[in-house]
């Protein structure tokens, strides 16, 4: 029996790879002579690099690089053999890298992921695949692009500062020493989200506020925002404002669109494409895929989603794994044969994270058991 074990990592818990080894650590107890495939999956969010190394290869390389407040600090991409970089923008300008006190997307800048793509362009690479997600910015890219060459200037003539809330400020873009080596270059944007860059469901009024926003503070940004589209526009550059994605990462999928020409992507999609997804869910018998909480947005983009769909259409048995289950209802539960929790007792948060290996690797073992029942009485 060829099992193909295909998940998403368990946020909080257990990378993706980790994920893959508990089932298979579970199933082994029971068919220890199948033959697996641990395939472990992202989304284009934070893990995608990691999961694309596992199974690509390539080498990473760090770069000291600028946080979300301007300070230094060491973050790191991902280089392939075939001349493409793969660039995380949290490792910039992600949540992670500020504590809930420093959280201000009036002053946060992604000017630390325009140091990333011109170092990968120094590699000599000729494609970027970067993942959106995680990000602490609303600036729509302005810390980017000032890395990479571009100045933004405002009425009187002086470059803007870093931050969302300077956009308001913005007069004139000036697009003469944009780093060279990005007209050679092809963006292709991991994003998983469908948000327009302005409006109610726009960046600053969705993601805002857990990036320390308040309501005037969220008014403020969108408006800056929509001003730097507008003047954009203005100065001749295509407008992507209301194209799905523009708002993903706080504006950055409208820069990449707007100044990079890149085109955006489903995270999922990019990632199946890149490890050969299909082919792999073609030649197996039984693919196991799980995320950490199942619910609505599961079937909307997310990896376990995405997989049963794959699945079904190559007539494969899929099995979901994952901690909770929330909000599906029976319809949506169909697009897998087999949906189960992996929580095995009523606990704490703390102890149910720490618990996560050994959880799926039990739920597993009782998959498998049931399966192997179903064998013997068939």
């Amino acid at each position: 029996m060829k099992i193909l074990i295909a998940p998403d990592s368990f946020k909080e818990s257990l990378e993706a790879i980790e994920v893959c080894r508990a089932i298979q650590s579970g199933f082994n107890q029971v068919f220890p002579d199948a033959d697996y495939t641990l395939l472990p999956m992202a989304d284009g969010g934070e893990g995608t690099s990691a999961v694309l190394s596992y199974v690509l290869g390539g080498r990473w390389k760090n770069a000291i690089v600028n946080d979300p407040l301007m300070r230094p600090i060491n973050a790191k991409y991902l280089l392939l053999e075939n001349e493409t970089a793969v660039i995380e923008i949290a490792q910039a300008c992600g949540l992670h890298l500020l504590t809930s006190e420093e959280r201000n997307p009036l002053i946060t800048s992604s000017y630390g992921v325009g140091e990333l793509i011109a170092d990968a362009l120094d590699e000599g690479v000729k494609r970027i695949i970067i993942g959106l997600g995680g990000s602490a910015t609303n600036d729509a890219g302005l810390g980017m692009l000032t890395a990479l060459g571009m100045i933004f200037y405002d009425d009187e003539g002086k470059p803007l500062a870093q931050g969302g809330s300077e956009l308001a400020n913005l007069k004139q873009i000036e697009g003469a020493k944009l780093y060279p080596k990005l007209r050679d270059t092809v963006f292709e944007v991991a994003c998983d989200v469908t948000n327009p860059l302005c409006g109610s469901s726009g960046a600053s009024a969705i993601y805002g506020p857990q990036k320390g926003a308040s309501p005037e503070q969220v008014a403020l940004l969108d408006k800056a925002l929509s001003h730097f589209a507008m003047v954009s526009g203005q100065q001749g550059y295509q407008d992507y404002q209301n194209i799905a994605g523009a708002g993903a990462a706080g504006g950055l999928g409208y820069a990449l669109m707007t100044f990079c020409d890149a085109t955006l992507k489903s995270g999922f999609d990019t990632v199946a494409e890149a490890v050969s997804l299909e082919e792999h869910i073609a030649s197996a018998d039984l693919v196991i895929t799980g995320e950490g909480k199942l619910d609505a947005q599961t079937l909307m983009g997310k990896v376990a989603g995405g997989i049963s769909q794959l699945a079904k259409a190559s007539h494969k048995p899929v099995i979901a794994i994952c901690g909770s289950v929330d909000g599906l209802n029976p319809a949506q539960t169909t697009q897998f044969d087999v949906v189960m929790p992996s929580i095995q007792k009523l606990d704490t948060l703390d102890n149910v994270l720490s618990n996560a290996y050994k959880n799926i690797e039990t739920t597993a073992v009782n998959i498998a058991a049931a399966i192997r029942l179903g064998q013997s009485m068939k």
